[in-house]
């Protein structure tokens, strides 16, 4: 029997100018609006439980902000803590919120208002909740997303390793371009799609404010379809960018190199957003609808190893304190890399530096939430592609949707080949290697769980 309802709600949450953005090792402040960030929520209720996730345009929050937000959610609108699920989309041109950062006022003041705004949304989703029908499919999104490792010529490993270099000898791992799409038909009110795709929104750069290509996936969507209303919610996509390294025929079009040797551009971006667009129009009309009689939810603590200087670094201890020294004093061209390279160095120093003396480990937790026979896992960082192929395949589920940054966003959880191999993500994580593969077996606990 179906008694599932669901409401919609959206806020606009651009930021005042001159504020930091986040993404980047190097500064940069807003002085321009390409596109308004927006917070998007679903509430849905059956079986007398109710949830509500919402979907930020941002870098990713971490969980010193978003608990006190989800517990201030809790109460206004009697939603269990537990069930309050916030999203962050990862757009590389919105604003800094961390709480080391709230003495510049601009930050302070954003933080108050985001907090209001997500408490806002959540509320009016739950308001909207109207008698609805659960519809899946799955389609597919082409050419957009790449492994961004590569083997080199030399035998090293690097993230991001420019356009066209030579030097490149192949891509470690392959990409997901599956695109699950969740449609509910609600009584008397718009449609409401949910799309769940895994790809850095890191296309845009400069320093204007954008959602990124979710901003036009949004978008799109809901001009090809009436009455339809988007929420984006992006999957492990922590080893997977929109960077071509060997791009052919028009490729590279409405695209700039930028500082990193990484290829960008606003109309990428569009570009991006309409072919997940695309992938979610292709299966819209064809989805396959069934009765929903339950949602649950839960969160579990993990307490997961700290990656400490060990003997697996690039360099020592006093190097490692010389470049962080460099890099936070604005000295990088000191520093004898360029490129993404000087990402990498300046990643991994910085992390030698900040776990020098532990902790041993950090507390985090990992998110469940089921909605019939689709089940979302929150995790709370950066996953790699492995991660989120492992969860999908869990047997038992007509769908599973691995979703990113989300409740909290401690950083990035690579293979743990990765740490033998090199790269930006494992060389800059803090977290020990094997902490993929215990997200892997701690996500795989929370499906068996939410049956």
């Amino acid at each position: 029997m179906n008694s599932l309802k669901v409401g919609f709600g959206r806020v606009v949450i651009t930021p005042m100018m001159g504020i930091p953005i986040a993404g980047y090792f190097i500064d940069r402040f807003a002085d321009g609006v390409l596109d308004d960030l927006e917070a998007n929520a679903v509430c849905v209720e059956a079986g007398g439980n109710k949830a509500v996730m919402i979907s930020v345009d941002h870098c990713g929050l971490v969980k010193e902000i978003l608990d006190p937000i989800r517990r201030k959610i809790a109460e206004k609108t009697g939603i269990p803590y537990e069930g309050v699920y916030i999203h962050s989309t990862h757009t590389h041109t919105g604003p800094i919120l961390q709480p080391d950062k709230c003495d510049n006022e601009l930050i302070a003041r954003y933080r108050e208002f985001m907090t209001d705004r997500l408490t806002d949304v959540a509320a009016f989703a739950m308001e909207d909740l109207k008698p609805a029908k659960m519809g899946t499919g799955v389609g597919t999104a082409p050419h957009i997303a790449f492994i961004r490792r590569y083997v080199m010529k030399d035998g090293s490993v690097r993230t991001n390793p420019g356009v066209n270099n030579p030097e490149i000898d192949h891509m470690l791992g392959s990409v997901d371009e599956r695109v699950n799409v969740i449609r509910f038909d609600r009584e008397g009110a718009d449609t409401v799609v949910i799309v769940n795709f895994g790809d850095h929104p890191d296309t845009v750069g400069g320093n204007k404010i954008s959602g990124d290509w979710p901003g036009f996936l949004r978008r799109t969507v809901e001009k090809a379809l009436d009455n339809t209303k988007c929420i984006f919610f992006n999957g492990a996509q922590g080893d997977v960018n929109h960077v071509n390294v060997a791009p052919a025929g028009g490729d590279l079009n409405d695209m700039f190199m930028d500082f990193d040797d990484v290829s960008r551009g606003y109309g990428h971006a569009r570009h991006m957003g309409r072919v997940v667009a695309g992938a979610v129009l292709s299966e819209f009309d064809k989805v396959e609808y069934r009765d929903v009689d339950t949602v649950k939810f839960l969160q579990n603590d993990l307490e997961i190893p700290s990656n400490m200087p060990n003997e697996k670094d690039d360099f020592d201890l006093a190097t490692a304190h010389k470049y962080a020294d460099l890099h936070t004093s604005g000295r990088d061209c000191d520093i004898p890399y360029k490129g993404m390279m000087l990402t990498t160095v300046c990643a991994e120093a910085l992390r030698m530096c900040n776990l020098e003396h532990g902790p041993a480990s950090f507390p985090t937790y990992i998110t469940g939430l089921r909605i019939g026979d689709v089940a979302f896992v929150g995790i709370p960082g950066e996953p790699f592609t492995g991660i989120g192929t492992a969860l999908k395949e869990t047997e038992g589920w007509k769908m599973v949707c691995p979703t990113c940054n989300t409740n909290a966003k401690e950083g990035y959880f690579p293979m743990k080949d990765c740490y033998d191999e090199g790269g930006y993500e494992a060389r800059g994580s803090k977290f020990k290697e094997g902490v993929a593969e215990f997200m892997i077996e701690n996500g795989k606990k929370v499906l068996d769980q939410l049956k």
